[in-house]
């Protein structure tokens, strides 16, 4: 049986990555959590000062062509060598990761159900809705004592790049979705919402 492929999109903190996580706690083996974050476009031709300026909230910031060959390949059951990249320098790493298909594979990100040829491979699209200030306010939280920000600069970061790209090309592609889950409510309820309709077209 070819693997069953879950997309899973909302915007920034909406509460998308505890929920493809939560699914592949209950999943176990079964799942492959594919994060799109890793096919962020290599910047290490750039200099160092301007890599972290550029604009992650935008599609183009991520290599599509590859992202859904990689995808395509899952999908009739071929493994791949998914590229990883770092944060920290704003580059593709030289090494890639392996990844074999599993039963259930969870496309994860900002844009999962943003390109129709990734959005056709998709056998469910599910969006997590979560509504702005919320999002706000848990990226304020994480970024302050995860990343060592100040609210300030996570503030204008979130007024100039974040809130607009949401509005321009993620919250728009919630009319693309089988499913709509909350992403206030307790985050059970939505895994078990996701589990039933999984098993439900399986």
């Amino acid at each position: 049986m070819r693997p069953f492929l879950v997309g899973i999109a909302g915007a920034s903190c909406s509460g998308k990555t505890e929920l493809a996580r939560g699914l592949a706690r209950q999943l176990l083996d079964e799942a492959l959590p594919f994060v799109l974050d890793s096919y962020y476009i290599d910047r290490s031709h750039i200099p160092e000062p301007e890599r972290s300026q550029f604009n992650f909230d935008h599609p183009d910031a991520l290599d599509a062509p590859l992202l859904i060959r990689d995808v395509e390949s899952l999908k009739l059951g071929l493994g791949i060598e998914q590229p990883r990249y770092s944060f920290v320098t704003h580059s593709r790493l030289e090494t890639t990761e392996p990844i074999a298909p599993r039963p259930v594979i969870l496309v994860e990100g900002l844009f999962s159900l943003y390109w129709q040829a990734l959005r056709d491979q998709l056998d469910l699209k599910v969006y997590v809705e979560t509504p702005d200030e919320e999002c706000f306010n848990r990226r304020l939280r994480r970024d302050v004592a995860e990343r060592g920000r100040t609210p300030e600069s996570i503030k204008t970061q979130y007024d100039v790049t974040v809130r607009p790209m949401a509005e321009a090309y993620v919250r728009p592609t919630a009319k693309f979705a089988n499913l709509i889950v909350s992403g206030v409510v307790p985050i059970d309820s939505s895994i078990r919402t996701v589990l039933n309709a999984i098993e439900t077209r399986r």
